[in-house]
């Protein structure tokens, strides 16, 4: 019965690619057939001015299909806009590619999507027919055998058991049909060989700069939090004490009231300092790990808070540091805009990939250019070589995944 269940949940899975392809094939016809006229009209030189809006528009489709299938597999890059200049744009590597995966996609996309929906669809047709096969005349035929006379239960029946026969090669055919389809965008729409290390090479020198930058601002951030705060306790503190010294000759009860304050003011200083501390590498997690350090801001957090944690062995502790970090300052987010009553914390490990989620029923709308905590996030996030994906629509709800690499 596990075995079943799996191959229905892997079909139902196959059917949702063929639907989402089947889309996509349609634009991706869309733009062939434009891309052609265009084309044709370029040998006379009225289509030239057309051409870069083709190229574009078959950049468009093929960002989207990259965008389906990274959803559902090993991530495809995106190359950016066409290139300017329709002498350029003709010998970039990319178009080309696309040029020949809309193409491609346009027959096999089109052609498995539309046997992948007809199957269950003709399949459901056939198991109920026996329910309403009186409703249609006998020489009408079974549907889509119209040459199958149906005149009584048992023809209609026998046509039920053709539909669990076809329910069965349904979810057996599915998912081979949904590989099939997605064969032309991944043959052709990652980038070309020698590209693609080029696009790594890109990218990790941006991480790099947005590490330096995160690095940048975290010093800044100590510096200000140890001069604003706990420097200027112990010079209160230093003044208090002279203060107290000069009292001790002159008016005894006086200077113990000012060592009071000055106990208090280093009190503050050290409490100031704890904070800073912890905003570098939180002891806690020394102490009690990830789960009890998430479980501590849980239960701190004013809006209730559900955590969920599935993490069976420890991570690196900048990674787990960044983790903490995420959660710590979305929870605050919570709290001061979102105005939700409930949030869901849930932490797990897999494939190597420490993913964290958080997860509001605020009224939404969270940009992070209004300068809410979410671009230290995603700098802080990206700078460990992860990646941020939030979904804050208005009205809600507010999402936010973060994906780490697990060191060790």
């Amino acid at each position: 019965m596990a075995y079943v269940r799996g191959r229905v949940r892997a079909s139902v899975d196959a059917l949702e690619h063929l639907v989402g392809g089947l889309g996509t094939a349609t634009l991706a016809l869309g733009a062939l057939l434009w891309a052609a006229i265009v084309a044709v009209t370029c040998l006379v030189g009225v289509g030239l001015l057309a051409a870069p809006g083709a190229l574009r528009a078959v950049r468009w489709v093929s960002d989207r299909e990259r965008a389906r299938l990274s959803r559902w597999g090993e991530p495809i890059p995106t190359p950016g806009p066409v290139p300017a200049g329709l002498r350029t744009a003709t010998r970039d590597p990319f178009v080309r590619r696309e040029l020949g995966w809309v193409g491609l996609s346009s027959l096999i996309g089109l052609a498995t999507g539309l046997v992948g929906l007809a199957l269950p669809l003709s399949a459901v047709q056939y198991v109920t027919f026996p329910l309403w096969y009186r409703l249609i005349p006998a020489d009408a035929g079974a549907p889509g055998i119209v040459w199958w006379r149906i005149d009584g239960l048992s023809e209609a029946l026998a046509v039920g058991l053709l539909g669990v026969g076809s329910l069965a090669a349904a979810i057996w055919i599915s998912p081979v049909l949904a590989s099939l389809q997605a064969w032309p965008g991944r043959l052709l729409l990652p980038p070309p060989p020698g590209v693609d290390l080029s696009l790594r090479v890109a990218e990790l020198t941006a991480t790099r700069a947005a590490a330096l930058d995160a690095h940048a601002v975290e010093l800044r951030r100590i510096e200000r939090s140890l001069h604003d705060g706990t420097q200027n306790r112990l010079v209160a503190v230093n003044v208090l004490l002279g203060a107290a010294r000069r009292a001790m000759r002159r008016n005894p009860d006086r200077a113990d009231e000012i060592l009071g304050q000055a106990q208090d003011a280093a009190e503050q200083a050290l409490g100031e300092l704890r904070t800073v501390v912890r905003g570098i590498l939180p002891p806690v997690l020394d102490d009690r790990g990830l789960a009890g350090a998430l479980a501590g801001l849980a239960g701190s957090c004013v809006v209730p808070c559900r955590l969920e944690v599935d993490v069976a062995v420890r991570c690196a502790a900048s990674v787990e540091a960044t983790a903490y970090f995420v959660v710590a300052e979305a929870l605050t987010n919570v709290v001061r805009h979102s105005g939700a009553s409930q949030v869901d914390v849930a932490v797990r490990r897999e494939r190597g990939r420490l993913l964290v989620c958080i997860e509001d029923d605020g009224h939404g709308d969270a940009d992070e250019t209004r300068g809410s905590g979410l671009t230290g996030i995603r700098r802080r996030v990206e700078a460990y070589d992860g990646r941020m994906a939030l979904t804050s629509p208005p009205g809600g709800p507010t999402r936010m995944d973060v994906e780490l690499p697990c060191g060790s």
